[in-house]
C-alpha cells in the first residue's frame, strides 16, 4: 500500500495545540488540528486515537494513488495517519462490540468527482475515486496503540440487503442489531419510490433479516431511525413522528403515542441522549430530545425554501421502562437542527453544532445555500443539567467561530475534553474561499474544554481496566489534594463509566453514561478510599465493551481509566451477585476540623442526603 500526504493537511505541529499550563481553557474551542477527512463519522477508539471515516470524496490525502476517506487522528501530537477503506462509507452506521471491535455498516453506490454515480461506472474500484459499492459493505476495526491497525473492508463479509441510513445498537451479549435504511439514498425515504429498507437484522449473523412493521409505517422520515436498548432488554425507536418498544427477543412490536412538537429523526436531527443512570433513579433510563423541525409528512419533498424554515426549540422527555408519557422539559434558547448531545463526567449534557433554519442534507436546489439545506449556523454551545429544577436546566458554555453544519461529528475524550470536527454539506470536497459556497468542508479540529478543566483535578489511585456485573467491588484512593484539600469532598464523589458511542448526524449510537453505587472510608489524614461497586447484575444497563472510568470528585472529573466492561468476548455475559458495599465511615477528628456536626451544615455539604440513605455511619 503506498500513501502520500498533502503538505496542506499534514504539517502540522503540536504547537498549535494549547495546555492547561499556557492559557485558561475552561469553556473555550480550541483549534488544535487537522483531520485529513471531514468526520462525517467519528469515534474513540482507544485513549489517544480517534477515527474518522468520510463519504468518498475529493479528500487531499491519498490512499494507494486515489483520495481517501478515514483517518486515524493522534490526541498526543495532533497529527493523522490515512487509512484505507475499500466501499463507499457515505452515511454509514456504526457501533463497538464487546470485544472491542468497531463496526462500520453501509453506504451508498460508488461515485466519482461531483459525488454522482453515472451510469456504467465501476462498483469494484476501477474509477477516479477507486471506491467500491457500499451499500451491503460491514468494515471492522481492532484499535491498537501503533499505526498497524486498519480496516478491514472484505467483501466476503458484506451483508445480504442495502442499507444506507441504518442505526445499530450494541446488545446485552455484545453482538449489534441493524435497523432499517435504504437501497438507493435521498433526502428521505419517500414509500413511491420503492427503496425503503424496513428490516432488522443482526451481526454476527442471527438468519435473514426480519421486517418492522414500524419501519413502514413512518415513512418517509425514517432513516437513521432513533434507537436505545433499555435497562429492561427492549428497544425503544423513534422515527417521525411516531414511536414504539421492541421486544427483540421474541418479535414483537408495541407502538406508544407520538412525540410531541417536532420531527426529530434525521433530517430533521433533533439532538438525542440518554441522561445518566444512577443508583437514584434505580438506573432508568430517560431519553432527551432537543430541536428538530415541526414538518409534516407531506411537506418533505425539497421544492420549497428549506433553509428558511427555522428549527424547532421543543425539547421532551421520555422513560419508556417506567413511564410511556411524553414529558415536556427546558426549551432551546432558539430553534436547531443537527445539534449534538455529549454526556459529560459530571452528569450533565453538553449541547453543540447545528443550525438554526433548514435541515440536514445538501443539494443543487436553487433556495440551497451553496448545497447545504441548512443556514444560520449556531456557533453557541450550551450545557444541559437534568438535576437541575425546571426552567433552569440550561446554561451557556462555550463559543465557536467554526459552523459546523451537515456531517459535522464529535465525541468525549478520556481526560473529559471533547473532541469537534467535520462539516461538509455538500456533495464532494469544497475548498475555503470557492465562489457560491458559504459552507464549505472542514477539517479543522477543534477541543471543547468544560467549565471544569482548570480546576484542579483529581488524581485517583488504583483505577479498575475491568468491570464485570455483579461481584467484589473495588477500591479506589484518593488523597487530600484529590478531595480539593476539603476531607468531606469524599461525600461529594462519584464513580461513572461512559461509553462514548460512534457519532455521526447528531448521533453517538450506543452512549451511554452509568453511575456505580459507591460508599467510602475517611482516613485520619483526609484521605479516603472510594469503594466502588461493579456493575448491576444486567449487562443491559450498561452492554459489554471499551469504556471510559471517571472519578468525579464535587464536580470535577479525573482523567479516565480506559476500561473493558464484561469478559471481552461476544456471547453471554458472567453474571455475578450484586456487590455488597461497606458502610460509609467518617471519624470524628474530620467532621470536627472540616465541618459542623448540626444537621444544617451536614445538609448543606451533603451529608444528610448520605445519611437519609442509611450508608453512613458517624463515627463519634
Amino acid at each position: 500500500m503506498t500513501r502520500s500526504l498533502s503538505t496542506v493537511v499534514h504539517v502540522l505541529s503540536l504547537a498549535l495545540a494549547l495546555s492547561p499550563a499556557s492559557a485558561q481553557l475552561a469553556n473555550t474551542f480550541q483549534y488544535v488540528g487537522l483531520s485529513g477527512a471531514s468526520a462525517q463519522q467519528m469515534f474513540l477508539g482507544r485513549p489517544d486515537r480517534v477515527y474518522i471515516v468520510d463519504k468518498t470524496e475529493r479528500n487531499n490525502i491519498t490512499v494507494d494513488g486515489h483520495p481517501g476517506w478515514a483517518t486515524e487522528y493522534d490526541l498526543q501530537t495532533n497529527t493523522f495517519r490515512p487509512m484505507a477503506v475499500l466501499s463507499n462509507s457515505f452515511c454509514a452506521g456504526g457501533t463497538v462490540l464487546g470485544n472491542g471491535t468497531w463496526l462500520n455498516v453501509g453506504g451508498n453506490q460508488a461515485i466519482e468527482m461531483g459525488g454522482v454515480s453515472p451510469p456504467g461506472i465501476s462498483q469494484t474500484g476501477q474509477n477516479p475515486y477507486g471506491d467500491w459499492d457500499g451499500g451491503k459493505a460491514l468494515r471492522l476495526l481492532d484499535p491498537c496503540d501503533d499505526e498497524t491497525c486498519e480496516w478491514l473492508d472484505d467483501p466476503a463479509l458484506y451483508l445480504t440487503s442495502r442499507r444506507w441510513y441504518p442505526t445499530l445498537e450494541t446488545l446485552e451479549d455484545g453482538t449489534a442489531i441493524i435497523f432499517g435504511g435504504c437501497e438507493w439514498g435521498g433526502y428521505v425515504n419517500f414509500a413511491n419510490n420503492n427503496q425503503n429498507n424496513p428490516t432488522v437484522e443482526f451481526w454476527p449473523s442471527r438468519g435473514e433479516p426480519f421486517t418492522l412493521d414500524f419501519l413502514i409505517k413512518t415513512l418517509p422520515v425514517n432513516l437513521f431511525p432513533l434507537v436505545w436498548l433499555l435497562p429492561s432488554g427492549n428497544i425503544f425507536i423513534q422515527a417521525e413522528f411516531q414511536a414504539m418498544i421492541l421486544d427483540y427477543k421474541n418479535m414483537i412490536e408495541y407502538d406508544i403515542a407520538d412525540i410531541p412538537d417536532a420531527v426529530r429523526v434525521y433530517p430533521a436531527s433533533a439532538g438525542t441522549a440518554v441522561f445518566p443512570l444512577t443508583p437514584e433513579n434505580n438506573w432508568t433510563s430517560t431519553i432527551i430530545f432537543c430541536g428538530g423541525t415541526d414538518l409534516e409528512a407531506d411537506q418533505w419533498n425539497p421544492v420549497w425554501a428549506i433553509t428558511k424554515y427555522p428549527a424547532s426549540t421543543s425539547c421532551v422527555t421520555i422513560s419508556p421502562d417506567v413511564d410511556l408519557t411524553w414529558y415536556q422539559d427546558d426549551p432551546l434558547d432558539a430553534g436547531r437542527s443537527m445539534g449534538n448531545f455529549i454526556n459529560l463526567p459530571d452528569g450533565r449534557l453538553l449541547l453543540l453544532n447545528g443550525a438554526g433554519n433548514g435541515t440536514a442534507g445538501y443539494g443543487n436546489n436553487s433556495w440551497a445555500v451553496g448545497q447545504s439545506y441548512a443556514d444560520e449556523p449556531r456557533l453557541q454551545a450550551w450545557y444541559y443539567d437534568p438535576a437541575q429544577p425546571s426552567g433552569s436546566r440550561w446554561s451557556k458554555a462555550g463559543l465557536t467561530t467554526i459552523p459546523r453544519m451537515y456531517h459535522s461529528s464529535c465525541t468525549l475524550l478520556a481526560d473529559g475534553s471533547v473532541i469537534v470536527s467535520g462539516s461538509n454539506p455538500n456533495a464532494d470536497y469544497i475548498s475555503p474561499g470557492t465562489p457560491g459556497y458559504t459552507f464549505v468542508t472542514q477539517y479543522q479540529v477543534e477541543i471543547f474544554y468544560p467549565d471544569y478543566w482548570d480546576k484542579q483535578r483529581p488524581a485517583p489511585g488504583n483505577m479498575p481496566s475491568n468491570f464485570t456485573y455483579g461481584g467484589e467491588y473495588i477500591n479506589v484512593t484518593l488523597t487530600m489534594e484529590d478531595l480539593n484539600n476539603d476531607a468531606l469532598n469524599i461525600n461529594k464523589t462519584k464513580a461513572v463509566i461512559i461509553r462514548t458511542g460512534f457519532s455521526t448526524h447528531t448521533m453517538n449510537m450506543g452512549q451511554r453514561h452509568v453511575e456505580l453505587e459507591t460508599s467510602f472510608t475517611s482516613n485520619t489524614d483526609g484521605s479516603a478510599t472510594l469503594h466502588v461497586a461493579q456493575l448491576p447484575p444486567n449487562p443491559a444497563i450498561l452492554v459489554p465493551g471499551p469504556a471510559l472510568f471517571f472519578v468525579v470528585v464535587d464536580g470535577v472529573p479525573s482523567n479516565s481509566s480506559w476500561i473493558m466492561v464484561g469478559n471481552g468476548q461476544l456471547g453471554d455475559q458472567p453474571i455475578g451477585e450484586a456487590s455488597v458495599l461497606p458502610q460509609s465511615t467518617i471519624s470524628a477528628q474530620l467532621v470536627a476540623q472540616y465541618g459542623k456536626r448540626d444537621e444544617l451544615d451536614m445538609e448543606q455539604r451533603g451529608f444528610w442526603h448520605w445519611g437519609k440513605r442509611g450508608s453512613l455511619l458517624w463515627d463519634f
